[in-house]
């Protein structure tokens, strides 16, 4: 019997051993899947199921949209989704006026003879601007952002004291008081307010399809 037991044990002990010679030393690497394409923008079927619910929601949100700008009373939720915002456009203003103030370290360049205000087309050909030039990139970029457009608007703006013209771009957060974004810095670093600027005066805003000027408005006591 003892010898029996021990043949067993050497059989079992050979066939591990086999067994360990035939098996690899890792875990088999997984072949990779192959990868979905997808054809995003197809119209959808006639008899689609979601296209009913899409309808629904988005005449609803169009009326919305129509009804005019969020207001902020009338929720916590929705207070704290329109401070979230505001405080994410001003963070990215700001980031864009840094941005502008030092590509006008190496891209500013004076007009020559003519003051010839560029479209954005000639500015990204031309490779180097003045005030003009430049102050499009901002105008620009913060439509490009999302900034709502009847919010952002070019300006001429002079400074008394020695009738220099300038151009910046404001942005009206809030309509009387907008902030200004300067592409050289020649009127103000960073982002301020209009009224955070003193000596200079606004003169006209206009975008590509509005004009407006600007007048003193005097506040009676």
């Amino acid at each position: 019997m003892r010898n029996s037991a021990l043949d067993f044990t050497r059989v079992a002990g050979l066939l591990v051993a086999a067994l360990a010679l035939l098996s690899p030393g890792c875990a088999p690497r997984k072949l990779p899947e192959a990868r979905a394409s997808f054809r995003y923008f197809e119209r959808p079927d006639p008899y689609d199921a979601w296209s009913f619910k899409i309808s629904q929601w988005q005449s609803r949100q169009r009326a919305e949209a129509e009804a005019g700008p969020l207001e902020a009373a009338g929720g916590t939720l929705r207070n704290r989704y329109l401070q979230r915002r505001g405080e994410l456009r001003r963070e990215l203003a700001q980031q864009v006026a840094t941005w502008i103030q030092e590509e006008a370290k190496l891209y500013y360049t004076e007009d020559m003879l003519i003051d010839h205000w560029p479209t954005l087309g000639e500015v990204l050909v031309a490779d180097a601007e003045d005030c003009d030039g430049l102050e499009l990139l901002v105008q620009q970029l913060l439509l490009d952002l999302g900034f709502p457009g009847d919010q952002v608007y070019r300006a001429v703006v002079r400074r008394p004291s020695d009738d220099q013209h300038h151009m910046v771009t404001l942005w009206f957060e809030s309509p009387d008081d907008p902030w200004v974004i300067d592409p050289t810095g020649a009127m103000v670093l960073g982002l301020r307010r209009m009224s955070e600027v003193p000596g200079w005066v606004p003169l006209k805003l206009f975008t590509s399809t509005e004009e407006f000027t600007v007048r003193q408005a005097f506040r009676t006591p």
